[in-house]
């Protein structure tokens, strides 16, 4: 294969109709069905397939023989399904997803979330490095190597609409094209992080997540605090000491010890060389105001804690009125959104259960108290990458970018990987994507940083020509 032929075809579709139609994409607020749960009526969500389906088949005279169909199980988000025919038995599964996280504040000046903004490499919006460039970038790659008729196994795209939402329409999807899908020996998925811009990065792990709504009552209607305080303990205190039982208060330390694993010693030695690597990018990425420091100095805990510790976030609260209509009233009633990382091998259904036991029993004062469940992911760790795809990781980041490989494990879930994990014990996996510093996903200012996203489909391309020919020779 001519690499520099690769890269120039790859960069010049980019440049002239992936990132246009990324563009259009990021003004479509197609919010994931737990953010919109009307996601139907709005349309949003199928204007966003209309887009990718449409460039897509555009695409498919390239590729003698692939389809693509929009699956739709009732009562269920869609999925693109494309099948591209290759060569040999095997099966390569390349993922991704097109719904998106909401808005957030805080934005900068000119920037939005529906709003694309081109910066020099970098495209600002939402949902565009999250992972809206998947779909483009897994079909650049196949493109790429037809276009010097480069020979590849047959090959599955799919792009789901419920990630964000923890993946719970999924399964019925993989159920459904099971027979379709067949047994992959290969999978891709681009919808992870890098450290740094600078290197191809391969995730090795991810965690689970659980969580959901946490909401202490205390009365049926809001009182006067003067009369009030004092006798009626405040919801809001209440609150406190239940997250207490979980995080220490002090430290951010999860206290139940169910909720940890041995971490495998090859993700400790990965972490320290991560940190070696990255520094205090490790945390100089992250927008502290001034005067603000990390959990630790110590660079390979911080990782470490990123990756496969449980930690707790508050995400959302409800039961206060604005600062400027709070008025002197002890209030009834406090709600929290929970966020709580698991480690890869835990279980997240028994990490959300413990959960909602630890904070529901004995409820103090007698108040009430409940914990509605909301998400349940499990985590995933990587299977030992088999010497042909070490070999071709490692090619491929230095022939694009110059760089060796990196591994490390990402804090975020990708509830897929698991699913597939399981079904597919056998499989290889090349989990990257471009993700990087103040890219920001889920936050303000998100952005894709062009560059790397070219590269990440240079690379895709040159391991799928690698997977097949080590299979001719096997």
């Amino acid at each position: 294969m001519d690499t520099a032929r690769l890269n120039r075809y790859i960069s010049g579709l980019w440049d002239d109709e992936i990132v246009p139609q990324l563009v259009e994409y990021i003004r479509i607020p197609n919010k994931s069905p737990m953010f919109d749960p009307k996601w139907v009526e709005h349309g949003y969500m199928d204007a966003a397939v209309k887009l990718m389906e449409t460039w897509a088949r555009s695409k498919l005279s390239s590729l003698p023989g692939a389809t693509l169909e929009v699956v739709r199980l009732e009562g269920r988000t869609p999925l693109i399904y494309i099948e591209v025919p290759g060569s040999g038995d095997d099966t390569v599964v390349l993922y991704g997803h097109l719904d998106k996280q909401p808005e957030m504040t805080g934005w900068a000046e000119g920037l939005g979330p529906w709003t694309p903004v081109l910066k020099g490499d970098k495209l600002y919006g939402r949902g565009g490095a999250d992972d809206g460039y998947a779909i483009f970038g897994s079909l650049a790659a196949l493109l790429a190597l037809h276009e010097q008729g480069v020979p590849h196994a047959r090959c599955v795209v799919l792009i789901e609409a419920c990630e964000e939402s923890g993946s719970y329409d999924l399964p019925y999807y993989v159920d459904h094209l099971a027979d379709r899908i067949g047994n992959p020996s290969l999978v891709v998925c681009l919808d992870s992080g890098c450290g740094n811009y600078d290197q191809l990065w391969l995730t090795t792990s991810l965690r689970g997540m659980t969580g959901g709504e946490l909401t202490v009552q205390v009365l049926e209607e809001g009182v006067h605090s003067g009369d009030a305080s004092g006798v009626v303990p405040s919801s809001f205190r209440i609150l406190r000491e239940l997250l207490s039982r979980l995080e220490d208060p002090q430290t951010g330390t999860i206290k139940p010890k169910e909720l940890y694993v041995d971490i495998p010693q090859q993700r400790i030695d990965q972490a320290k060389k991560s940190a070696e690597v990255l520094g205090t990018a490790i945390y100089d990425k992250f927008p502290f105001v001034a005067g603000m420091h990390p959990v630790t100095e110590d660079l390979t805990e911080l990782v470490l804690n990123r990756t496969w510790r449980p930690q707790l976030a508050v995400t959302g609260v409800d039961g206060m009125p604005p600062l400027e209509s709070a008025g002197n009233v002890l209030r009834p009633k406090t709600s929290v959104k929970l966020s709580l990382r698991v480690p890869p091998t835990l279980s997240g259904a028994k990490a959300g259960q413990l959960v909602k036991q630890l904070l529901e029993k004995d409820p103090p004062y007698g108040a009430k108290v409940s914990f509605k469940l909301e998400k349940d992911g499990s985590g995933w760790n990587a299977p030992q990458l088999s010497p042909w795809l070490e070999e071709a990781v490692a090619k491929a980041s230095e022939t694009y970018f110059g760089a060796p490989a990196a591994y490390m494990g990402e804090g975020g879930s990708i509830p897929f990987m698991g699913m597939l994990g399981e079904k597919f014990p056998k499989a290889q996996f090349l989990i990257t994507g471009v993700l990087g510093p103040h890219s920001n996903a889920h936050g303000p200012n998100e952005f894709l940083h062009i560059p790397t996203g070219k590269k990440v489909s240079m690379v895709v391309a040159d391991v799928v020509a690698h997977h097949y020919a080590q299979g001719a020779k096997a």
